[in-house]
């Protein structure tokens, strides 16, 4: 089943770097096309539009699953285990109704336009909707897992909070010591000078997102 799931997102990746891809030679091609040889790509603002939508829907569900998306955590780091987990439990409910709202949209928007033909193209216009269902399924599957682990308590504490840290993790953590939702970089010089006149560096603070 582990190896099912993680085929799933593997495909989720390759069909976003093709999107990226698509986009990439149609909008450079058109651009090319019409200063260079006075002609176009008549499917280039079409098929890009929906590439890149399609690409944003994907990447929110790698980002759902990796937990990459921006957050706060400042609040819930400092919280003991049973705040975090009603905090999780909380977070993950909402997601999943609002997984849910998307979704039941979605397949509506999907069977209205499913008969109605780009311009261009000529494919259905329920394709540019339609990724709002695979989201919608993909999402709250994975929330519906989430929500699994929560009120079974399979879940450790540094996985409740379910946000991404800041990029600047890596150097925080080697410059300073860790104060709940922020980093504080310390000079690693003697001292704590940096500078060639001698004065003392400014502590600088991170918060996490």
């Amino acid at each position: 089943m582990r190896q099912l799931v993680e085929a799933y997102f593997t495909l989720i990746k390759i069909l976003m770097a093709l999107c990226m891809a698509g986009m990439v030679v149609l909008v450079f091609g058109n651009v090319v096309l019409r200063y260079a040889f006075n002609s176009g790509i008549t499917v280039s603002e079409e098929m890009s539009r929906l590439f890149f939508v399609w690409m944003c829907f994907l990447g929110a569900i790698l980002g759902l699953r990796e937990r990459a998306h921006l957050g706060v955590d400042t609040l819930v780091a400092r919280l003991p285990r049973t705040g975090k987990m009603v905090c999780a439990v909380l977070s993950c409910g909402l997601m999943l109704w609002v997984t849910w709202l998307v979704l039941q949209g979605s397949w509506t928007q999907t069977l209205i336009n499913w008969s109605a033909q780009a311009p261009a193209t000529g494919l259905s216009m329920g394709l540019l909707y339609g990724i709002g269902v695979v989201f919608g399924l993909s999402t709250g599957a994975i929330l519906l897992h989430e929500m699994y682990l929560l009120l079974t308590g399979k879940i450790s504490d540094d996985d409740l909070v379910m946000v991404s840290e800041s990029e600047d993790l890596p150097e925080a953590t080697a410059h300073g010591a860790h104060t709940g939702g922020h980093r504080t970089h310390q000079s690693t010089n003697q001292g704590g000078t940096d500078r060639a006149d001698g004065l003392p560096l400014p502590s600088r603070t991170v918060s996490s997102r």
